[in-house]
């Protein structure tokens, strides 16, 4: 499967890439015909930094930003992102003048959630989630309900590559989206061509990456 893989360079930065896998693959919410591939720029210091700095970019001084959410394993570039942010001048409104980075937990049943000793750094905290990747937008508006819940105040979205624009009102900032992917295809279960086709299934993915069937 491996050797199928793309790479699609930044038009916004020459030092990130982007890695994708064409097939067909089966996600918590849908089938989709590439698996975009972020365990490298999620792993590695000078990927995830050059992607944060990217991000960076999309957020002018008038933006205040005390907590940084982040999902998919996206806590290096999380990290990163506090830091290019701090640097550009966004500033923070919390009592120690700088930015949480933080990681909400899955209960058993599927729901984000934030323990008693972390809701601090969200409860009238300006929050900006970071995701990976976004096909669906479920995962956001999960997580934006989830901040919404504990008190927090959403201030922007950002990911890696997305294949919507927007999700309850509110712009995704991304680095790549569909326009840098132009085939890329998202299906309901139910009416996947792939299966019509009796396409085999490559892989089942997620955030952690992919197991192959």
């Amino acid at each position: 499967m491996e050797n199928r893989m793309k790479k699609i360079q930044s038009h916004a930065n020459k030092n990130v890439t982007l890695r994708v896998i064409p097939g067909h693959f089966a996600t918590n919410h849908s089938h989709i015909n590439y698996y975009v591939d972020l365990t490298i720029m999620k792993s590695r210091k000078s990927e995830a930094e050059a992607a944060a700095q990217t991000l960076a970019r999309n957020y002018s001084l008038s933006t205040y930003v005390d907590t940084i959410i982040c999902l998919d394993g996206c806590q290096v570039i999380g990290a990163y992102l506090a830091d290019a942010l701090t640097e550009s001048g966004v500033m923070s409104m919390n009592q120690h003048r700088t930015m949480y980075v933080v990681t909400p937990e899955i209960d058993p049943g599927g729901q984000l959630i934030f323990r008693d000793n972390m809701q601090s750094m969200i409860y009238g905290k300006h929050c900006l989630l970071l995701i990976a990747s976004a096909t669906t937008g479920r995962t956001i508006e999960r997580a934006m309900s989830c901040v919404k819940y504990y008190g927090g105040i959403i201030e922007g979205i950002s990911a890696i590559f997305s294949a919507i624009q927007n999700v309850g009102g509110m712009d995704i900032n991304s680095i790549f989206s569909s326009e840098d992917l132009r085939d890329y295809q998202t299906y309901e279960f139910n009416q996947c061509p792939l299966c019509a086709r009796k396409q085999k299934i490559d892989a089942i993915v997620n955030s952690y990456g992919y197991s192959r069937l």
